[in-house]
């Protein structure tokens, strides 16, 4: 499977938030290959998304401890859905329906985590 080529500021942060940003980089790689699965097209990595962890720089550290807990989760769900994915298009059946219902858990669940990104946008 093709992969997408995403643009991602990781230059602009500090250290500390670089691995980070790197990881949410390849969340929406992985995100934009499941897109495909789902027959949607894959979203752009635009600045609301591609900010994200400069937003998240500047939210309180519980607000951003809780950010990457909800990234480990993401990852956690796709790791496996991606997996059963794949083996059921090896297997040549339809895996339309089941990459449309991953597709809308990873949707929302990133929308909570880029919540908590935004908080801190709106209380500066």
């Amino acid at each position: 499977m093709r992969r997408a080529v995403l643009s991602h500021p990781e230059s602009n942060l500090t250290p500390a938030m670089q691995p980070l940003a790197a990881r949410w980089h390849r969340l929406h790689e992985q995100a934009a290959d499941l897109a495909r699965m789902a027959d949607l097209s894959p979203e752009p990595f635009g600045d609301a998304l591609a900010g994200f962890p400069e937003r998240l720089a500047a939210v309180s550290i519980l607000q951003r401890e809780l950010a990457e807990q909800g990234l480990e989760d993401i990852e956690a769900m796709l790791r496996p859905g991606l997996t059963a994915l794949a083996t059921l298009r090896k297997r040549e059946a339809s895996a339309l329906a089941p990459a449309l219902a991953l597709w809308r858990e990873f949707y929302d669940a990133r929308g909570a985590v880029l919540a908590l990104a935004d908080e801190g946008v709106k209380s500066a």
